[in-house]
């Protein structure tokens, strides 16, 4: 009876900070999501208004400023924006509460988590993961961005591309290949770098088919030194952590594909109930009906499935494979709901005007970032066939 209680209550919370989430999104953001989308980023000062409204981070301990809340609150936070379609900065917001934050909570030392977490709840300080390479794409054992040892020092010297939040960081989370006598993996190290640092250097904010109010930059590492304080988890063991850590970002990825494709259906169904065609609305037409029913069992299947993984991941038990599944499986349905919704809309939905044509579009990197449709699948066959 206490658990039931207890789940209840939980339950309970997780709709008032819901509705809570929705209502800022509704009020604040979506009023002047098209502006940003137009300027290829949003503002700074709302990253300040999101952490005031206690929408970042929100699953980080009490102790560093968090609400010590679960996995699950900050997904609400990630499913209302993109329920909304707002999905380059739920995006933006994911890369900085649920992987740069939880880097830092699993691997940081007592220090580093006092310096950076209390900002990253608050809005003050942004994070971001500074991985890909221009040459090496997902390939993260080829990095080619070095940091050598020069006394109580580390020289990083290196180029990264395709980093979201990076106009707006304040610190990054580097990978450089810190031991080059070894090969593939090994020898790879995190670094904490903060963008005030002399010889870090931003390129131009990149411009992108589809995610235009993430900004998403060229960074520029040159001569930078950090103490050795500032390696985050331990010396040459840095491929490890980023690996501990995809288990989430997947799970995150897949948990909002599911809520974009929830949001672009809502849309579509109104739409056709409205738009009039030979005479009749054009949800009167069984393509139509046979369509929406199409998709709206497609995204059912696929929510009770991460809301699977979503408990598994809570409880500790989620594995690499069902990671893998569900980040597959869920995005590259997103991206067939986009498209079949956009073609109800017919040349509607290929105007700008229409937010169906920035779902369609923003739908498209999510089978390519966090590890690609096919990574994924060469992960889940290797479990099947080990």
């Amino acid at each position: 009876m206490q658990n039931q209680q207890t789940n209840d209550d939980l339950a309970q919370e997780l709709e008032i900070f819901r509705t809570a989430a929705k209502r800022f999104v509704s009020a604040e953001i979506l009023p002047h999501y098209a502006q940003w989308e137009s300027d290829g980023i949003v503002p700074r000062e709302i990253w300040r208004q999101l952490g005031a409204q206690g929408l970042l981070a929100v699953d980080i301990p009490e102790a560093y400023g968090g609400f010590g809340s679960n996995f699950s609150f900050s997904m609400v936070v990630l499913e209302a924006l993109m329920q909304a379609n707002c999905c380059a900065l739920g995006t933006s917001v994911t890369v900085h509460s649920d992987i740069v934050a939880h880097y830092l909570l699993n691997q940081g030392t007592e220090e580093q988590k006092q310096r950076y977490l209390p900002g990253m709840v608050s809005g003050d300080c942004i994070g971001a993961v500074a991985m890909t390479e221009p040459g090496t794409g997902s390939d993260l054992q080829a990095v080619q961005t070095t940091a050598k040892r020069d006394g109580d020092e580390y020289v990083i010297n290196g180029a990264k591309t395709f980093i979201t939040n990076g106009q707006h960081a304040d610190v990054v989370i580097v990978v450089a290949k810190t031991n080059l006598d070894v090969a593939g993996a090994k020898g790879i190290t995190l670094f904490l770098v903060d963008a005030a640092t002399e010889g870090f250097s931003r390129g131009r904010n990149l411009e992108k088919i589809g995610m235009h109010a993430s900004d998403t930059s060229e960074l520029f590492f040159t001569d930078v030194r950090v103490p050795a304080t500032a390696i985050l988890g331990k010396l040459d063991q840095g491929f490890g952590l980023l690996m501990d850590e995809l288990k989430r970002e997947r799970l995150a990825l897949a948990i909002g594909a599911v809520a974009s494709a929830e949001g672009v259906l809502e849309e579509t169904v109104s739409y056709t109930k409205e738009r009039k065609v030979f005479g009749a609305s054009l949800s009167s037409l069984q393509n139509t009906r046979f369509k929406l029913a199409e998709v709206a069992t497609d995204i059912r299947i696929h929510r009770a499935f991460v809301e699977e993984c979503k408990t598994a991941f809570l409880n500790n038990a989620l594995d690499v494979p069902s990671a893998s599944m569900a980040k597959v499986s869920c995005t590259e349905m997103q991206g067939r709901v986009a498209d079949t919704c956009l073609q109800l809309f017919g040349g509607y939905g290929f105007m700008r005007e229409y937010g169906v044509s920035r779902a369609y579009t923003d739908a498209r990197v999510q089978r390519i970032y966090g590890g690609t449709s096919e990574i994924m699948k060469e992960l889940i066959s290797r479990d099947l066939l080990a």
